[in-house]
C-alpha cells in the first residue's frame, strides 16, 4: 500500500539510498545538477546538500555501518561522503566511469574501473590508493554498470549492460562463474541481487522474467515471471528475509513459497 508520493519536479530522482536515521534517504538527481541530496522523508525537507560532481552520479553506496557514504560520477571520480558534512571528506580521480560499493562491514569499498578492473580500498587509508587491484579482461560489447558484495563479504557480483553478469571472489579477483542466458539487447541497466544467505544470484531481463542461478555451482535454477511489461531495472532484497521487490515500470512483491 503506498503511503505517500515525495516530488523532486525540479531535480528529478535517480539512484536513492536509505541512510540509517529513520524515513532519511540520499538521492542523486537526473535534472539540472549533479549535487546529492540528503531528504527527510517524514515532513519532505532537505536536510543537506552535497555539491561536487560536475556530470550524473552513476552509482551510490550507504555505508552499512555508519554515516559514510561514497558516490561514483560520470565526471571520472569517487567521492567520500560524511552525512554530517557538505564537504567531500575524500575524492578519487580514475580512468573511465566508475562504480563502486561498500562491503558489509563497511571496511573497504572497491570500485569498478573503466569496465576492466576492480580496485579495493581500505576506508581508514584510502588516499594512500587501493589496497588489491584485480584486472578482467575488457569486453567492447558492455560496460560495467554495478558492483555489489555478497551478504558474507565473499564474494562481488558485477553487473553489466550486456547480456551477462560476472561473479568474482572477494579476496582473490578470480572470476568464479559468468551468467548468461537472459534478454538484454538495448544495453539496458540491469540490477542483480544477491540472495541475503549469499548463495543465489537474480537478474531481470529485457522480457519481464527473473533468472536465478546457484552462486556456488554457476548453474541456472529457476526462470520467474512477474508479469513485467518492460525491462526489470531494478531487483532488491529485503536484507534480512527472503522477500524481494521486482520493478519496470510496475513494482511486484515476492515471497518465498514452499511447493515451488
Amino acid at each position: 500500500r503506498p503511503k505517500r508520493t515525495l516530488y523532486s519536479k525540479k531535480y528529478g530522482v535517480d539512484l536513492i539510498r536509505y541512510t540509517h536515521a529513520a524515513n532519511t534517504v540520499v538521492y542523486s538527481s537526473n535534472k539540472i545538477d549533479d549535487t546529492i541530496r540528503y531528504l527527510s522523508l517524514h515532513d519532505n525537507k532537505y536536510i543537506r546538500y552535497f555539491p561536487g560532481h560536475t556530470k550524473r552520479v552513476v552509482a551510490l553506496s550507504m555505508s552499512p555501518v555508519d554515516d559514510t557514504f561514497i558516490s561514483g560520477s560520470l565526471d571520472k571520480t569517487i567521492r567520500l561522503w560524511d552525512l554530517r558534512s557538505p564537504n567531500c571528506q575524500g575524492l578519487m580521480h580514475l580512468q573511465g566511469k566508475p562504480v563502486c560499493s561498500f562491503d558489509p562491514e563497511g571496511l573497504i569499498f572497491a570500485a569498478g574501473v573503466n569496465s576492466e578492473m576492480v580496485k579495493l580500498y581500505d576506508l581508514r587509508s584510502f588516499d594512500k590508493g587501493p589496497f588489491a587491484t584485480f584486472k578482467m579482461q575488457y569486453d567492447r560489447t558492455c560496460e560495467w554498470t554495478g558492483l555489489k558484495f555478497s551478504n558474507d563479504g565473499k564474494l562481488i557480483l558485477i553487473s553489466t549492460n550486456g547480456g551477462f553478469i560476472r561473479l568474482i571472489d572477494a579476496f582473490k579477483g578470480a572470476i568464479l562463474h559468468t551468467f548468461a542466458g537472459y534478454n538484454n539487447s538495448k544495453a539496458v541497466t540491469l540490477e542483480a541481487s544477491f540472495t541475503p544467505d549469499s548463495q543465489f544470484i537474480m537478474i531481470g531481463s529485457e522480457d519481464g522474467k527473473i533468472h536465478v542461478w546457484n552462486g556456488e555451482s554457476g548453474m541456472k535454477v529457476a526462470v520467474l515471471d512477474g508479469k513485467h511489461t518492460g525491462p526489470i531495472t531494478c531487483l532488491q532484497f529485503n536484507p534480512k528475509f527472503m522477500t524481494f521487490a521486482s520493478a519496470c515500470s510496475n513494482m511486484a512483491f515476492w515471497l518465498p513459497t514452499i511447493d515451488d
